[in-house]
């Protein structure tokens, strides 16, 4: 995991800390969520459960009344600890944790007979490791909104700093690859460099597919040419504005931008080249 200093996990804590997650499946894969290791530990018994949803202040889990917990829970007072287990993209050793908290309430789970939901009230702030995990993923949601028309070229500066493997990468266009070169990116689409011809192009339907190293990942990201320019002394190349589909953006591209920005922003305020303008 990337080290943040105090000051960024504190702003995390203070913005985000009643903003609850929800541990969908993408949600658990990136954050590498270790879902066999998660346990409700009360008194000395340990109980599995799964993590519906947390913020900094609450849980949410899903656990077997089967199993003699509601009796235990009840001579605990309700004290519990919840123990998480995140082994996140790239990292060797996984991260485990405990967090104490007291059961305020439970209800059952859909329509099942064995399984409640059970809501947690943590006792005191998580573990900087968890307000990392968590707040990275708070904090590219809501910068993905808040910055979605900001442009990053894909400078070699740029390149290195998102560890993109090249820039030469392809283009899915009704299911069909085309070779061409990315050339800028943005939460809500990118530019492209291309062989065609615009009046072909416009409107259709594309995916774009942008490789990753360290940790290695690749995302193909769906969306519809919108605007076409061709290129300046190349009369055989034209320049393609994708404007992704919003609800499939990835989050771990969310991720990977907002990190860039967010270091970017705070090293040099603006000045190195990233032109807030309409994307792509």
């Amino acid at each position: 995991m990337s080290v943040l200093t105090s000051q960024k996990i504190a702003l995390y804590f203070d913005r985000f800390k009643d903003i609850s997650v929800t541990f969908t499946k993408e949600i658990i894969q990136v954050t590498g969520l270790l879902t066999q290791q998660i346990h409700l530990k009360c008194g000395n018994d340990f109980w599995p459960c799964v993590v519906y949803a947390a913020s900094f202040e609450t849980a949410k889990i899903v656990a077997n009344t089967k199993t003699g917990l509601p009796g235990k829970l009840q001579s605990s007072n309700n004290l519990v600890s919840l123990r998480f287990c995140f082994k996140p993209p790239g990292e060797t050793n996984p991260v485990t944790f405990f967090i104490s908290g007291r059961v305020l309430a439970s209800a059952p789970y859909g329509t099942s007979q064995d399984m409640d939901m059970f809501t947690i009230q943590f006792s005191n702030r998580p573990p900087d490791d968890f307000i990392e995990i968590v707040g990275r993923i708070l904090d590219a949601n809501i910068n993905s909104t808040k910055r979605k028309d900001v442009r990053i070229p894909l400078t070699v500066e740029h390149i290195r700093r998102l560890n993109i493997m090249s820039t030469e990468t392809a283009v899915f266009i009704e299911r069909v690859p085309r070779k061409c070169i990315l050339r800028d990116l943005s939460f809500s689409g990118s530019k492209i460099i291309m062989l065609g011809i615009s009046k072909f192009l416009v409107d259709k339907d594309a995916a774009i597919r942008i490789d990753f190293n360290e940790p290695r990942e690749s995302f193909t990201i769906a969306g519809k040419f919108v605007r076409a320019e061709q290129v300046e002394g190349k009369k055989e190349m034209v320049a393609l504005g994708l404007i992704y589909n919003e609800a499939q953006v990835p989050m771990g591209y969310k991720i990977r931008l907002n990190d860039m920005l967010s270091t970017t922003r705070a090293e040099n305020r603006g000045a190195d080249g990233i032109i807030a303008e309409s994307a792509p």
